[in-house]
């Protein structure tokens, strides 16, 4: 918090948006913060939505328009395993992937593709250490060496690629207390990691990379079951992968047990603007008024882009 508005209300907050911090204004209510979003319609929703709830939604709406900042829109989402709607506001449905888990030996057995299982085992084989490991200046350094494979990851600018030691060892100590790091080493060379930060009510993968080199040997797929070891060992109920992927990101997650996990967001309109931007679709901005099967081709064609500029970029570079 650097700079107070009226009432001691409003203030700058800093999030991270692909991976890069940065300042927005933010209101607390509650004890909860709130971040505001966009430049013609002003949106708000909680910082931390992955990890708390909203109690009271009647209360903060009453809030957000007595607040001395113009807000528009509220928006806000039950966390699952709350996948039943509990409130009359407008609602859209979200796709959360998670994998629910009762114990390792019914994952393994009833929950993965008999493709995934094999993959494990063939890790297994090509000897990959795979483990929990506390974060330390070796971890750090076999991280960077995964960030810095390519500029370009997953058909588009991957924005860990260059970051120095000093960025990448105090982005990775970030919420340190209540993360662990998953590793799978072949022989002393880091091939792979997860980052996992534990919620109140799930897991969360909050990173998961491998070296592309080494995909032969499976790291993914025997990193994600170490995980789920981890979580049945705690009694942690869920691993949730952030919002469902599409193609074949989403076939690795139902491959490996992710379950594609219908849950209700919620718009509330808090001024006539706010209104009127529901009514038009236009609260999801641009990208949610392109059609989905539009939307793949548009990605498609992204990636293409990307790689062909970077690899013109790598051929100057070297001349």
């Amino acid at each position: 918090m650097s700079r107070l508005f009226s009432n001691d209300m409003i203030f700058q907050e800093t999030i991270r948006i692909k991976g890069v911090p940065v300042q927005r204004d933010a209101v607390r209510i509650n004890n909860q913060i709130f971040i505001i979003s966009g430049k013609l319609v002003k949106t708000a929703s909680l910082k931390e939505e992955w990890q708390e709830d909203i109690d009271n939604p009647d209360g903060v709406v009453r809030e957000l328009k007595a607040s001395p900042a113009t807000i528009d829109l509220l928006k806000f989402w039950q966390r699952i395993p709350e996948t039943k709607a509990k409130y009359g506001y407008y609602k859209e449905w979200r796709h959360v992937a998670a994998i629910p888990i009762r114990d390792y030996k019914h994952w393994f057995e009833k929950q993965i593709s008999p493709k995934a299982r094999n993959k494990i085992r063939k890790s297994q084989k090509f000897g990959v250490v795979i483990q929990e490991t506390e974060l330390s200046d070796e971890l750090v350094r076999g991280i960077m060496d995964i960030f810095n494979q390519s500029l370009v990851r997953r058909g588009k600018r991957f924005w860990h690629y260059g970051k120095d030691f000093e960025t990448v060892k105090k982005e990775m100590s970030l919420d340190l207390t209540e993360s662990s790091f998953v590793t799978a080493y072949c022989g002393t060379k880091l091939i792979g990691f997860i980052k996992l930060l534990f919620a109140d009510r799930y897991a969360m993968m909050t990173l998961i990379l491998d070296k592309m080199d080494h995909r032969d040997k499976a790291p993914m797929n025997g990193m994600i079951a170490k995980a789920v070891e981890i979580c049945a060992t705690r009694e942690v109920p869920y691993i949730v992968y952030m919002m469902w992927r599409r193609a074949g990101h989403g076939e690795f997650q139902e491959s490996n047990g992710f379950e594609r996990i219908q849950i209700p967001e919620y718009f509330v309109p808090l001024t006539f603007k706010g209104t009127m931007t529901l009514r038009l679709g236009l609260h999801r901005g641009l990208r949610g008024c392109i059609p989905e099967n539009m939307m793949v081709r548009l990605l498609a064609v992204r990636a293409k882009w990307y790689a062909r500029r970077y690899r013109q970029g790598s051929r100057l570079s070297q001349q």
